[in-house]
C-alpha cells in the first residue's frame, strides 16, 4: 500500500464478504471474551470477515490514553490519526490496574462451530491502517527485567515506516539509517473461554489469545481447540514486524486491517488430521507448527516437544522414539515470545520431510 494511506473506518479496500469495524461497541479493552459475551457479528462456517484492529500502542494511560495528541507530537498529521482509535481511548471501559493493554475485535459467531471441534482461521490479507508503529519497554518488563528500561519507566520508541521497511536511528534524534522488513501479523488470535469470567488479554493459553507468533502472515492457519458453542473468535494486538522473543516487551505494534476466513474442522476430522489439539496449531506452506505454553520458559519447551511427539504420531503414525529422534535432528523449537506472563515456544516441523506420506485428513 502507499506509505500515506490511511485506512479510517470504512474507508478502502475490504477484500472480506462481511466487514467488521472496531469501535467501543465492538472491541474489549484489555480482556478477552468468555462464554457469556454477546457476539457483535455472526457468520456462516467458510465465511472471510475483514476486520479493523486497533494497536494499544499510543492509547494507553502512560502515553496519554490521547492518540491525537500523542502521535501529532511525533510529527503525525492530525488526519493520519485513526478516528477509531481516538474513539476507543476515549470511551471503551478499561481498569487500568487489573486489564491488560490489548484492544481485542470481536467475539464473532461461527455457525456451526461445536465444543471439540477446531476452527481454522485463515490469515486471507493484512494491510498496515497506518505509516507508523511504536516499539515499548515499559514497567520493567520484558527479557531483562530489572535492567532495562534505565531511568524513565516508560520508553517507547516511535517508529516510521514506508514500502515495506521500518527505520531507527542509533541515537535518540539522529538520522534512521537501520533499516528492518515488516512482516505484519495479529499476535492475538483466538477462541473464547467457557465461563463467565473474561481471561486477562496478555497471557496466551489453549484459547489461543496473545500467541504471538510471528509465523502467523498472510497465507497462514491457526487452529484452534472450540471452547464454547459458536467459538466467539477474535483478533487484535496488530504487529508490523516482532523478532522472536519480543524481548523489550512489544513488538513494532501498529494497526492493521486483517481478513480472515473462519473455518470448522468437526473433530473426528481434526482427530484424524492431527490428533488431539489442545492448543494453538499454526500451519504455514511449509510447516506444521505445534505450540508449547507456560510461565516456566523451560516446561513450555518441554510441552512444545510434546505437541510435537503426539502430532507425529497421530499424523503419520510415526513411532514415539523416531518422532523424538526426527525431532532432535531436523525440527528447530523457536521461542515466540518471553515478556506474557506464559511463555510461548513453537516447533516448525517440514511438511515436505513426509511428502511420501499420504496423512489421514489432510484435507482438514
Amino acid at each position: 500500500m502507499s506509505p500515506t494511506e490511511i485506512l479510517q473506518p470504512g474507508v478502502g479496500p475490504v477484500v472480506g464478504e462481511q466487514y467488521l469495524a472496531a469501535s467501543p461497541e465492538t472491541v474489549l479493552w484489555g480482556r478477552l471474551p468468555c462464554a457469556t459475551d454477546a457476539p457483535v457479528l455472526a457468520i456462516a462456517a467458510g465465511s472471510s470477515v475483514t476486520i479493523d484492529t486497533i494497536s494499544h500502542e499510543g492509547i494507553l494511560p502512560d502515553q496519554g490514553q490521547d492518540p491525537l495528541g500523542y502521535f501529532t507530537g511525533h510529527g503525525v498529521s492530525g488526519d493520519a490519526v485513526l478516528v477509531d482509535a481516538i474513539e476507543i481511548a476515549a470511551a471503551a471501559p478499561r481498569d487500568p490496574l487489573l486489564d491488560g493493554p490489548h484492544v481485542i475485535t470481536g467475539p464473532i459467531f461461527v455457525e456451526g462451530a461445536e465444543v471439540g471441534d477446531l476452527l481454522k482461521i485463515t490469515v486471507l490479507d493484512l494491510r498496515p491502517r497506518v505509516p507508523y508503529g511504536v516499539i515499548s519497554n515499559r514497567h520493567g518488563k520484558g527479557a531483562l527485567v530489572g535492567v532495562l528500561p534505565r531511568g524513565p519507566e516508560n520508553v517507547s520508541v516511535f517508529t516510521s515506516v514506508s514500502d515495506g521497511v521500518g527505520t531507527l536511528p542509533l541515537v535518540e534524534g539522529g538520522e534512521r539509517v537501520v533499516r528492518f522488513p515488516l512482516a505484519p501479523f495479529l499476535g492475538t488470535m483466538g477462541v473464547a473461554v467457557a465461563g463467565d469470567e473474561r481471561p486477562h488479554s496478555v497471557p496466551p493459553g489453549a484459547h489461543g489469545g496473545n500467541i504471538d507468533i510471528n509465523l502467523l502472515v498472510e497465507g497462514t492457519v491457526l487452529y484452534l481447540p472450540v471452547q464454547v458453542p459458536g467459538a466467539l473468535a477474535y483478533v487484535g494486538d496488530p504487529h508490523f514486524a516482532q523478532g522472536d522473543g519480543e524481548v523489550a516487551l512489544t513488538a513494532l505494534e501498529a494497526s492493521l486491517r486483517a481478513t480472515l476466513r473462519f473455518e470448522v474442522v468437526p473433530r473426528a476430522e481434526a482427530l484424524a488430521a492431527f490428533g488431539e489439539v489442545t492448543g494453538p496449531l499454526v500451519r504455514t506452506g511449509e510447516y506444521l507448527v505445534p505450540t508449547g505454553l507456560d510461565p516456566d520458559l523451560n516446561e513450555a519447551m518441554r510441552a512444545a516437544v510434546r505437541a510435537s511427539l503426539e502430532l507425529l504420531q497421530a499424523r503419520y503414525g510415526m513411532a514415539e522414539h523416531l518422532a523424538y529422534a526426527y525431532l532432535s535432528a531436523a525440527t528447530d523449537f523457536d521461542i515466540s515470545q518471553v515478556v506474557d506472563i506464559v511463555c510461548g515456544v513453537h516447533a516448525r516441523i517440514r511438511e515436505a520431510d513426509f511428502a511420501a506420506i499420504v496423512p489421514p485428513g489432510s484435507g482438514a
